[in-house]
């Protein structure tokens, strides 16, 4: 939600493409010899390729459409090949997300999602292992931005608790870090919109990790965990309950949102 996820399993889509690239050049008695060379791969860049392991260039669905006579069937497929907007962990969340009425986030590691800039996402993004190709990273960046949409509608309510050591992290450069800071304050201006600072001192039980509380038009409530490797919707209400009061917990150390303005701004004047 905020950071990359980590390394998931590629789409089905890659190995589909993939095993007809396969199936036709087998067909029409092209060798994978061959279509690697018209194409300008290596011959291992091709098996990659048609396993799934690799996306399946454009470049190579249409070189292969071309050489096996396919008329447009192979590229057929480049649009199921195009990146995924959010890692497939975080799918499910992202659908309730976009309806929840309320929006309680709790962050130890870096801004919200919600209220990065976009010199964050993309320094996030960047930092992505394995690396994400640029196609993926524009994609993501730009479905972030439009996530934070979200925060102009004023009939839903947005509640960010984040660790003061966030706030004192600059990811890249100080000017950067300025600029994010300020984009904070100003998005915690809006009355439907709090922002509280948890100071970097004693223990709570948000420690282990960042998660997020949702309730949606129907009152159904939701709770969102992300780590290294999975991010997991809660909709269990044992689990949910768990989550409501360790975030209760952490509230009652945080500091009052007219608090954490000053601290922000105080932050801001010593960059």
């Amino acid at each position: 939600m905020n950071a990359s996820s980590s390394a998931t399993p590629p789409p089905m889509s890659w190995q589909y493409c993939g095993d007809q690239i396969k199936l036709w050049w087998a067909r029409a008695g092209v060798s994978r010899e061959d279509l690697a060379a018209q194409a300008g791969y290596s011959y291992e860049s091709l098996r990659s390729m048609e396993a799934g392991r690799r996306k399946p260039s454009l470049h190579l669905l249409r070189v292969a459409d071309e050489m096996c006579g396919a008329k447009g069937i192979l590229m057929a497929g480049a649009d199921y090949l195009k990146p995924e907007k959010y890692p497939s962990s975080a799918e499910d969340y992202m659908m309730y997300e976009a309806e929840a009425v309320a929006l309680n986030w709790y962050e130890n590691h870096f801004f919200p999602g919600l209220l990065q800039t976009e010199e964050t996402v993309r320094t996030l993004l960047d930092s992505h292992w394995p690396p994400l190709d640029d196609e993926t990273v524009e994609t993501r960046v730009a479905a972030r931005l439009e996530r934070q949409e979200m925060l102009k509608v004023q009939t839903r309510a947005f509640d960010f608790l984040i660790e003061e050591g966030v706030l004192r992290r600059p990811l890249t450069t100080i000017e950067a870090h300025h600029r994010q800071l300020r984009h904070v304050l100003t998005v915690s201006g809006a009355r439907h919109i709090t922002v509280q600072v948890v100071p970097s001192r004693g223990i709570h039980p948000g420690l282990n990790g960042q998660f997020i509380l949702l309730e949606t038009a129907e009152h159904q409530r939701l709770a969102y965990e992300e780590g290294q490797a999975l991010g997991m919707l809660h909709a269990d209400p044992a689990r949910v309950s768990i989550l409501s009061h360790r975030h209760e917990m952490i509230l009652r150390q945080a500091l009052d949102p007219e608090a954490s303005t000053k601290l922000i701004s105080e932050l801001l004047e010593e960059l």
